[in-house]
């Protein structure tokens, strides 16, 4: 029986899983879904080798705990557990072998992600407590980035912020852009050292970056991913200050600001609370929502000024990269952002941009500028470094 690694993305009330034979390129044999998790309403899905789905009362534990039981056949060879880690401060420069000394140098970074790290710290101490002995291994968000330069990442505030307190920017996203720079390279069927790249990944979470000979060299997320692009639910770009008028405004706490900028912001508060999803604001525009048109442009225009700038990074542009549910699927979105980066006059072949969704491949006309969609795959990446970390270690 081939060895197997189990891929483990685990949120504040979701568990995502994928269970991919020996870190090979082959989709997953198995996924599954626990979400809502800590309501009476949680829910456990497995598709693949095995099929099965359940409701009711369920924490991350419990969650777990049932899919390990009900894939014990399935995780007898397994040699690994992948988890997805989104801050690896200054500390991680690469995919980790989780040792007693990794971990304990891993825990107080969740300071820089506290939205973040501490989940992901649970489902490694869940993994660790439930299948004991598979050695476990940390792939970072924040890992790619951490070959950009001092002028990039340094802020504009006290040096000793950074010494004392590590605030620079750090970028996430980084498995996507790692991955889809290395597809992107074979779809051109150019090295990767020898490619400059923007690649904009967007999702719930929205992000760019420019990638430079295989290495990245900027982007949009900073200290934290809340920085940068409009998204789902946060804010993106905002002057600091705004935090000091809410105060003096409404009354609002760090807290309750904070909250607002995370999780009421971007396109749901752009659109006045009608959607994070943009797959419902497009079809709310269609009807004519204005406030789902709003929310919309200001979308567009944030990618299209994010990567205008990003370019500064790079000596030239040979692609124009899309990755993410929206950038893959939302061809009329990729469109309004390309003509909205006006100087650059882009051209896009209608008929390429509209069909590629899960597919790969260019989306401009001949003698335009480069624009291609790429879908990304984090999941098989973070497969991909625990098991080369677990088996050649």
């Amino acid at each position: 029986m081939q060895q197997s690694v189990l891929v483990v993305n685990c949120g504040s009330s979701s568990i995502k899983l994928a269970l991919y034979a020996d870190g090979s390129a082959s989709a997953p044999i198995m996924t599954a879904l626990a979400e809502r998790l800590g309501g009476e309403n949680a829910s456990l899905t497995i598709k693949g080798e095995l099929s099965h789905c359940e409701s009711g009362l369920m924490d991350h534990r419990k969650a777990l705990s049932r899919f390990i039981e009900l894939a014990k056949s399935q995780l007898n060879n397994l040699v690994g557990i992948g988890h997805r880690v989104v801050h690896g401060g200054e500390a991680f420069h690469s995919s980790t072998l989780l040792t007693e000394s990794a971990l304990a140098e891993l825990r107080p970074i969740s300071a820089l992600a506290p939205l973040h790290n501490p989940r992901n710290l649970m489902g490694i101490d869940l993994c660790n407590d439930l299948l004991p002995g598979v050695p476990s291994v940390a792939v970072f968000d924040t890992s790619f980035h951490q070959s950009i330069s001092e002028q990039v990442y340094l802020y504009g505030v006290p040096y000793d912020w950074y010494e004392q307190d590590q605030v620079r920017r750090y970028g996430f996203h980084g498995t996507s852009y790692r991955y889809v720079s290395q597809k992107a390279a074979d779809l051109l069927q150019r090295p990767h050292e020898d490619l400059h790249l923007l690649i904009a990944h967007l999702g719930n979470g929205c992000s760019a970056c420019a990638v430079r000979q295989g290495k990245s060299v900027d982007s949009s997320m900073g200290l934290t991913p809340l920085e940068g692009l409009v998204m789902g639910t946060r804010s993106g770009d905002i002057d600091p200050g705004l935090i000091e008028h809410m105060q003096q405004s409404r009354g609002m706490t760090l807290e309750q600001t904070m909250n607002a900028l995370n999780r009421e912001s971007g396109l749901q508060g752009l659109s006045a609370g009608l959607s994070n999803d943009m797959r419902t604001l497009l079809e709310a525009e269609k009807n004519g929502n204005e406030a789902a048109t709003r929310a919309i442009k200001v979308f567009c225009f944030r990618v299209a000024r994010n990567l205008a700038a990003l370019s500064t990074s790079l000596p030239t542009i040979d692609a124009v990269v899309f990755t993410g549910g929206i950038g893959e699927h939302a061809a009329v979105i990729r469109q309004r952002i390309l003509a909205a980066w006006r100087p650059m006059n882009f051209r896009l072949d209608d008929a390429l941009n509209a069909q590629h969704g899960d597919q790969c491949g260019r989306i401009s006309q001949t003698g335009s500028p480069l624009a291609m969609v790429v879908p990304t795959d984090e999941e098989r990446m973070i497969a991909h470094d625990t098991y080369q970390l677990v088996t050649h270690d």
